[in-house]
């Protein structure tokens, strides 16, 4: 148990940061989760729109640093790869 005032603090500060990245791994998930989604669905037009916003949330993750830049960088391109190897929907 925190003994100082300012280590108490700390400890409250630190239980707000870890539920605030928390929401930020969930959201990065959840946008990973719906391309795989959208790629099994089989309309690769509809995967494309899906990908381009979840590049975006998995950029903004990065740059926050909740994951490392060369993961989120990982995860795009696994997930870009994807979609490109989905065949053309007629």
């Amino acid at each position: 148990m925190a003994n100082s005032a300012q280590a108490r603090k700390r400890a409250r500060q630190a239980v707000k940061a870890r539920a605030h990245n928390a929401s930020l791994r969930s959201r990065l998930r959840t946008a990973i989760k719906a391309v795989r989604k959208a790629v099994a669905g089989g309309d690769k037009a509809a995967a494309q729109t899906v990908f381009r916003a979840s590049t975006s949330v998995i950029d903004s993750i990065a740059d926050k640093k909740i994951i490392h830049k060369n993961k989120a960088a990982r995860h795009k391109s696994r997930l870009s790869a994807a979609v490109k190897a989905m065949a053309v929907s007629a």
